[in-house]
């Protein structure tokens, strides 16, 4: 018996004989794969034989080999056996042809890309109507609740101003404040190339109260407050608190969404307003040291070319954000499995859906305030 691996073909009228002896090794199974690729690419006989009987062993190299020219000839229609096996030789081709990709009991698995663009299209189609039913379901139990305002708790609401608006006032503040001394730096070395300093306030103003500071309080809400809304709910959910509320007969909806989109709507308008006085403040202070605009001479200006109606737009858009940002964070919340990692999977994706929301419903605003000249 020969001490490696050796591979021997015989061509027989109604069958090609391959047939192992030997001991299997890899240096010499590169070689016996080469010359059974030849054969089997120039198969024309209908069956194959594999002959055993000449091994010493099997190991899990040949067997893949085996079983993956095994798969090669059934697909060309050619009817395969196998002679000679024991029960390690069975065994090992039995687990190659059963775990290999090319195995014959393997169905492929992969799509066209037209097949997995419609695929996800549909998933994120049913996660989309599912926010849906449950930004429904919230909103009418919110208005239920507004209209039986005894049903309402108040104490809970009241903490959550605190902790999702009051909490937030400072970064607000000082990050619209920052901002308006960052455009009304960069506009102004523009203004001054035309002798147009004056015009800082028209943009200042416009900019301001009616786009960045709704704009910017609603993305640092929705970092902060939107964030910490799918934290909490989702930990809840872990601790199986929402059950046990249920199964005592409470409403999670009435005890943990409405209080806290109630306090968010309150708070949002609030926010906004303070984040204009901060933006305005940053723009005063750059026009006086850079231009020499002097806070009397900006206010005035303010005051006869920027309308009140922007100051308005900019705090009616602000009970919408609170109401995205939100829906999103419990929604999200209430999507957290049984796992921590669960929880920060959902609750970056609450931070991300609620930016992009309020980007889209400001985007909505702009196109609508505008079609109606305002």
């Amino acid at each position: 018996m020969p001490n490696s691996l050796h591979l021997l073909v015989r061509h027989e009228s109604e069958a090609t004989i391959v047939r192992f002896e030997g001991v299997p090794n890899l240096q010499k199974l590169c070689i016996v794969q080469k010359r059974l690729q030849r054969t089997f690419s120039s198969l024309d006989k209908k069956n194959v034989v594999w002959e055993f009987d000449g091994l010493e062993r099997m190991d899990s190299a040949l067997a893949v080999v085996v079983a993956k020219h095994t798969f090669l000839a059934k697909q060309k229609g050619i009817e395969v056996q196998k002679q000679g096996m024991n029960r390690e030789v069975e065994k090992m081709l039995h687990m190659a042809e059963t775990h290999s990709h090319f195995g014959a009991n393997h169905v492929s698995t992969k799509q066209g890309i037209l097949a997995d663009i419609g695929e996800n299209s549909l998933e994120r189609l049913e996660k989309l109507l599912a926010f849906f039913a449950f930004f429904g379901q919230t909103t009418l139990i919110f208005f239920q609740m507004l209209y039986n305002i005894r049903s309402l708790r108040w104490k809970e609401t009241v903490f959550e101003v605190y902790e999702s608006g009051i909490k937030v006032l400072p970064i607000v503040i000082l990050t619209m404040f920052l901002v308006g001394v960052v455009v009304a730096y960069q506009s102004s070395s523009q203004l001054k190339l035309y002798g147009a300093n004056i015009f800082i306030v028209d943009m200042l103003g416009i900019s301001i109260l009616r786009e960045l500071a709704p704009m910017l309080a609603a993305i640092i809400v929705a970092g902060r407050s939107g964030s910490a809304y799918a934290a909490q709910i989702g930990v809840m959910k872990i601790t199986e608190e929402l059950d046990a509320m249920r199964t005592m007969g409470f409403n999670p909806y009435a005890f943990l969404v409405v209080p806290r989109m109630l306090a968010l709507m309150l708070m949002m308008p609030i926010l906004i307003f303070f984040a204009d006085m901060a933006g305005l403040l940053g723009g005063i202070l750059i026009a006086k040291v850079d231009l020499g605009l002097t806070p009397h001479i900006f206010m005035e200006r303010f005051t006869a070319v920027v309308n009140v109606k922007h100051f308005w737009i900019g705090l009616f858009k602000g009970p919408f954000f609170a109401m995205l940002i939100a829906s999103i964070g419990i929604y999200r919340g209430l999507q957290v499995k049984n796992d921590t990692q669960s929880i920060g999977f959902n609750t970056t994706k609450s931070v991300v859906e609620a930016i992009f929301a309020v980007i889209i419903c400001d985007a909505f605003f702009s196109i609508v305030f505008t079609n109606l000249g305002y």
